[in-house]
């Protein structure tokens, strides 16, 4: 190819120009990340200003690829900043929740049973509920709450209730937590665009809310048994906020919900244990039933999808329907020559995976699942190739577009990337596996879909594995061999009969189908347990740095979305990404948000002090963020190699820790609370000061860590490096945001009704 580079690069692009608008996407990806990134608020006229110079972009450089590149580019990344920014901004405020146990009353949306903690225990139930007030002289006359809160009720309690009632009780409530270490998973963030204003444990048993105004029957009609209607306004008159269209909305979630209840409670009636839980995940998106030993099979050999519904499992409904449907329409002649079969299967495949994704929960992986089948079918009716690129791109563009913030969540970065992962290879291997199938036997066509089965499964692990290793911190290795047998189990038996059992459900003979649906249940259940029994069937990794995570995901998009040779120059950011966990260096000590629990990261281990009230949580983060098993730090002695020593005389509780050039001196136990000062001696020769308890006049003139330090600035991370001490901070790190709460996770106080509401 002769010519300048430019004129290369462009006779490239022309070649390609069938896969441009695969990068569309890609650019609105690009403009939500750029809104996320800022650790200041950024401001919307930066996109205002990227769109109005699109154009003139897009149409000076008309007569060049290049230039019409470079406007489309500006504008899909000034549409995804835009997006981002108005999803932001019309969630509610965070409120301030009371930082005490409080009565509090909230319409019940939704109820999930909680696995067991212990042998015999028969489990809590956890209450979503939603327009909470509390009852406190505060809160009186105040607006209900506009985010939802999270109840975990007590394991004796045994209150029957459902969707729509109103309950009352008494928790202890608490706001969306700190991030444990700068880098790791934001809660905060998460609970901001999920709608959610914290969680509570219940105190004491709930109960039916008093009623204060019931809406006549003859106008909001007939209220579930057992539940009480509260409005504030006068008799008659609907709740604020739940009038006309709304109020009918609510009453068809509340509809969902108890019949998805109902599914999973004849499930787990008929199948109880694992497999009962797992018959209700798959057939109602009740999954949290399923034991914390379990779960974690399924995520050592690989299969923790099968419990998540999505994609999989969607694709299985919508190609059951479609085949009975197809089969039952070409039996008939009549049909078959003059209706279009193939079409009216696929509609009505489409139709069946709608009621079956509403049934699950309306989760959004499998709404995004059902808008990629929604394509799907649109290409079959039309002609056009079923599953294609092209369709992918369609989806990721309508979800970026409808809620940004999807993007930085597991579900949506694990199924795009899979199933462009899938796309691609196929694109590449169609032609040897057509080789491969030829006009064989029976024999040769179960061989060929033995490897094709395979072939999914290492094409959409490897695809999916660093975002696996970012968001669970482990590999499972194994996972195509637990694949090979649960999945075909799954689709061929599992869901067949499950579906079966549904529609024998209001005929009481549904038990005929869920029995042999457990077997199946039990044998995956069988595989997941005996691979996660295997040697390094889990492999812990490090902390992922979100700059690894974007650029193998930007390599991946550049390995599968071009077709001709220079696609293969994505492999190199591809591998960095993969390697960037063991690229970055991790903290030699790290203060938790709280500050009563400190890590200190000592060779293959991480040594633990303090205390802590989310100390168990805390250290399940930590120990997976560094990859490393936890022990307690030793009180009264100190490490083999002498780095951290702890046998300071005459101050109990301190600990030194010496690394390179570098000291640290550590308070990990105070009873004073401070008040007891350090003698000058300990402290002489330090480099930082790092305390459980507020520093007060211990160690004056030496850098200083203690409680109101990360009172105020969250969690604290410390790299001790030959060049100087790094201190970062999660203030810092996350900035002033949103969804970042105010030191002390305080968010916005509500505030009274007016008059006129």
């Amino acid at each position: 190819m002769s010519g300048s580079l430019p004129d290369r690069f462009q006779a490239l692009l022309l070649s390609e120009r069938h896969r441009l608008p695969l990068w569309l996407p890609v650019g609105l990806a690009l403009g939500v990340l750029a809104w996320f990134q800022p650790r200041y608020e950024p401001s919307p006229w930066l996109a205002v200003i990227g769109l109005f110079l699109s154009f003139p972009v897009l149409f000076a450089g008309w007569w060049r690829l290049s230039g019409r590149i470079a406007g489309c580019a500006l504008l899909c990344v000034s549409l995804g900043f835009l997006a981002a920014w108005s999803e932001g901004h019309r969630a509610a405020q965070m409120p301030e929740l009371p930082r005490r146990g409080v009565i509090l009353t909230g319409r019940v949306l939704s109820v999930d049973q909680l696995p067991s903690r212990a042998t015999g225990d028969p489990g809590s139930r956890r209450v979503t509920l939603g327009d909470v007030r509390f009852d406190t002289w505060l809160d009186a006359g105040m607006a209900p709450l506009r985010r939802s809160l999270k109840i975990r009720l007590r394991n004796d309690d045994d209150l029957v209730f459902g969707p729509g009632d109103r309950l009352q009780v008494r928790a202890l409530l608490s706001a969306p937590p700190f991030p444990v270490m700068p880098g790791t998973r934001d809660m905060q963030r998460e609970a901001w665009f999920g709608g959610l204003a914290g969680t509570g444990r219940a105190l004491g048993r709930a109960g039916f809310a008093p009623v204060e105004n019931t809406v006549p029957a003859d106008q909001a009609g007939a209220a579930p048994e057992g539940s009480a209607v509260s409005a504030e306004g006068d008799a008659g008159e609907p709740a604020a906020g739940e009038t006309g269209r709304g109020r009918n909305g609510a009453a068809g979630r509340m509809f969902l919900e108890r019949l998805r209840e109902g599914v999973a409670d004849r499930v787990m009636s008929v199948l109880p244990g694992t497999d009962g839980a797992i018959g209700a995940t798959l057939l109602a998106g009740q999954s949290a039933a399923i034991p914390a030993s379990d779960r974690d099979a399924f995520a050592a050999s690989g299969l923790s999808h099968l419990l998540a519904v999505a994609g999989l499992h969607l694709g299985i409904v919508v190609g059951l329907i479609v085949a009975v449907t197809r089969y039952g329409l070409v039996s008939v002649e009549w049909a078959a020559l003059r209706w279009p079969c193939k079409e009216i299967s696929a509609l009505a495949g489409l139709l069946g995976g709608a009621i079956y994704v509403v049934l699950t929960g309306l989760h959004l992986p499998a709404l995004r699942s059902l808008a990629m089948a929604a394509l799907v079918v649109l290409a079959l009716v039309t002609g056009r190739r079923a599953a294609s690129m092209r369709g992918l791109a369609v989806a990721a563009a309508l979800l970026l577009l409808t809620g940004p913030s999807v993007l930085l969540d597991v579900p949506f970065q694990m199924s795009f990337a899979a199933v462009m992962g899938l796309i691609a290879g196929y694109e590449v291997l169609r032609r040897p596996l057509m080789r491969l199938y030829g006009e064989g036997g029976l024999r040769q066509r179960l061989f060929v879909h033995i490897v094709m089965l395979a072939l999914t499964s290492l094409l959409a692990g490897v695809a999916t594995l660093p975002v696996s290793m970012a968001h669970f911190g482990e590999i499972q290795p194994f996972f195509v061999v637990a694949n090979l047998m649960a999945v075909p189990l799954t689709a061929l038996w599992v869901m067949p009969a499950g579906l079966l059992g549904l529609l024998l459900m209001p005929f009481h003979l549904d038990a005929l189908m869920f029995v042999p649906m457990g077997w199946g249940i039990h044998a995956i259940v069988w595989s997941a347990r005996e691979v996660a029994s295997w040697p390094a069937a889990r492999i812990a990794v490090p902390l992922t740095p979100g700059w690894g995570l974007a650029t193998f995901l930007l390599g991946l998009c550049w390995l599968c979305l071009w077709t001709r040779r220079w696609r293969l120059l994505g492999l190199a950011p591809v591998l960095v990404g993969f390697l960037s966990p063991f690229l970055t260096p991790l903290p030699d000590l790290v203060v938790a948000p709280d500050g009563g629990l400190v890590a200190v990261r000592d060779g293959g281990r991480l040594l633990i002090v303090g205390r802590s009230r989310d100390a168990w949580f805390e250290r399940d983060a930590l120990s997976r963020a560094f990859a490393r098993p936890l022990a307690d730090l030793p009180a009264g002695g100190g490490t083999a190699d002498g780095e951290v020593s702890c046998r300071e005389e005459g101050a109990p509780g301190v600990c030194v820790i010496s690394r390179g050039d570098w000291s640290v001196l550590l308070r990990a136990e105070d009873h004073s609370d401070g008040d007891v000062r350090l003698p000058d001696n300990v402290c002489a020769g330090m480099d930082l000061f790092v305390t459980v308890s507020p520093a007060r006049r211990s160690c004056p003139g030496v850098r200083t860590l203690d409680r109101f330090t990360v009172w105020r600035e969250g969690a604290q991370a410390v790299w001790l490096r030959s060049g100087g001490i790094r201190v970062v901070s999660d203030r810092s790190w996350s900035g002033q945001r949103l969804w970042v709460m105010r030191p002390g996770g305080h968010g916005v106080p509500n505030l009274p009704l007016a008059q006129e509401e």
